[in-house]
């Protein structure tokens, strides 16, 4: 359980947060990727209604939109799959698809904004395609904080391990399994 220090602001509660998480998981943002995934957990976590999203069909709408819509729609399809892969990984299967879903559809949707934006702005979701997995690794140890219990099971931690290389997934398998994983390469398998 983690010690709660009172801050003057939700800012800077949630700018502690993401550093303890950071320093916690060993991972380090950047000051840039650090401060959109503050801002972006003050924007999003008393919204439910991003739960009963389909966010195929708006990232789909999004390619379609152009201009300033299509920014937004892209941008917020990035940022609840980053919610979700990082927050509530078990939504998944819930949901009849595998964790990784979520982590292709998020850096898919910064990949497009990054391509389709003006140079500082792509240069921002440039470092949140390439940041993706670290930051999904930092907040779902900011949800570890206050659950010992483990946000997936095993299938999604070998799942999330194997595709993505994420630190977070690849220590809840070792919980699992009381070993070192490794990957199977493709001689392997035949």
């Amino acid at each position: 359980m983690r010690d709660i220090k009172l801050q003057p602001t939700s800012t800077a509660y949630w700018h502690e947060l993401v550093c303890d998480a950071e320093q916690k998981s060993h991972r380090h943002l950047g000051e840039e990727v650090q401060s959109y995934l503050v801002f972006l957990l003050q924007r999003f976590l008393n919204k439910p209604e991003i739960a009963s999203r389909i966010l195929s069909l708006d990232y789909l709408k999004g390619l379609r939109e152009s201009g300033y819509r299509q920014i937004e729609k892209l941008r917020e399809v990035g940022d609840i799959c980053l919610l979700h892969a990082g927050l509530y990984p078990q939504r998944a299967r819930r949901r009849l698809v595998n964790a990784n879903y979520y982590v292709d559809l998020g850096i898919g949707a910064y990949y497009q904004l990054h391509h389709n934006t003006y140079h500082q702005q792509g240069q921002l979701y440039e470092h949140l395609y390439e940041s993706f997995v670290p930051a999904m690794d930092v907040l779902q140890t900011i949800r570890g904080f206050e659950n010992e219990h483990p946000l997936y099971d095993a299938l999604t931690a070998y799942e999330l391990w194997e595709h993505t290389g994420s630190q977070q997934a690849k220590q809840q398998l070792q919980k699992f399994s009381h070993a070192i994983p490794g990957r199977i390469t493709s001689k392997q398998r035949h």
